[in-house]
């Protein structure tokens, strides 16, 4: 097996303090690997980045997701009221309330909406939770077809077993392994490569297409993707037609309308580097990510002044 590529280092005063080994791919339009550091074919929990996949099968399975529920379905939303207020409209649509969700409580992952909760005395909450929309998605999907619904995060409900059958086609490959997500929903495995080549999927998908309703409600939509200020948010407006979804213990995917498409897994867990590692990704395949400069350095700081940036190590000229 290939060993682990040095992905990112930490600079700080001139002195490398700290470095980020995991392992990175990049495919062309054509589904190649261009690009190939580490273990790409060694398999890894998607967590978050796997959302999008999950959307899809909701959408395919007759939920009612469309622009703005579509996205949020595929995306980890900041907690914030606009987001609430999306999560428990598709609920009541389907005769359902915040309490049908099965994901754990939590304070929104906004800073400003948090505090403001608590200056009203209010605590923790599934629907602030960052993955509610995509709960309420699944739920949807269970009425729809009159599935069982206390039961959906099950992985051999019918739901599940469509979103495994939905991510293993979109993957080439079958799922590598079954874990359980910090949300509770059922995660499946994959590699890499796998990985890129699913969210690669979404953009290269005929126009109007189930795949491609995804894709463009996600790049329509970026503000349910993430939130205000949220990095995936930020990037896909700073580049347009991109699809972005980070996910926890520092995964991440990005693919761009001309189909090229990259994935990042950082094996401390951390996401501090998964970024800028995916942008040179896609900048050593040859892609404009000029838009994206400010993404591209991650500051040191050093008494709130910057003394250094977090730095891609294994670059080509």
């Amino acid at each position: 097996m290939r060993e682990l590529a040095v992905l990112a280092e930490v600079v700080r005063s001139g002195f490398v303090e700290s470095v980020h080994y995991g392992s990175a791919v990049g495919l062309g339009p054509s589904g190649r690997a261009e690009v190939a550091l580490g273990r790409v074919d060694a398999p890894v929990l998607p967590r978050s980045s796997a959302k999008p996949f999950q959307a899809l099968a909701c959408l395919t399975a007759g939920a009612a997701l469309a622009g703005p529920r579509l996205a949020i379905a595929a995306g980890s939303h900041t907690g914030e009221d606009f987001h609430v207020g999306l999560v428990g409209e598709l609920l009541a649509d389907y005769g359902l309330g915040f309490e049908a969700l099965a994901c754990p409580v939590s304070w929104p992952e906004d800073r400003a909406t948090m505090e403001e909760l608590v200056r009203r005395g209010e605590g923790v909450s599934r629907e602030r939770m960052n993955c509610s929309g995509k709960h309420a998605a699944m739920l949807a999907a269970c009425v729809a077809n009159g599935w069982d619904v206390p039961g959906y995060l099950s992985s051999v409900h019918p739901l599940q077993l469509r979103v495994r059958s939905v991510t293993e086609e979109l993957a080439g490959e079958k799922a590598a392994h079954v874990a359980v997500d910090g949300c509770g929903a059922p995660l499946f495995g994959l590699s890499l490569t796998g990985l890129a080549r699913a969210v690669q999927g979404l953009v290269v998908a005929a126009p109007g297409s189930a795949p491609r309703q995804v894709a463009d409600a996600m790049r329509g939509h970026p503000e349910y993707v993430g939130g205000t200020g949220h990095q995936n948010t930020e990037l896909m407006r700073a580049l347009p037609g991109a699809v972005v979804k980070g996910g926890a213990e520092g995964v991440l995917v990005v693919a761009l309308e001309s189909g090229h498409s990259a994935a990042v897994k950082v094996i401390d867990g951390s996401p501090r580097a998964t970024t800028v590692v995916a942008l040179d990704v896609l900048r050593l395949m040859g892609c404009d990510v000029g838009g994206a400069e400010a993404f591209q350095r991650v500051e040191v700081l050093g008494g709130g002044v910057a003394v250094g940036e977090i730095r891609v190590r294994r670059s080509l000229p």
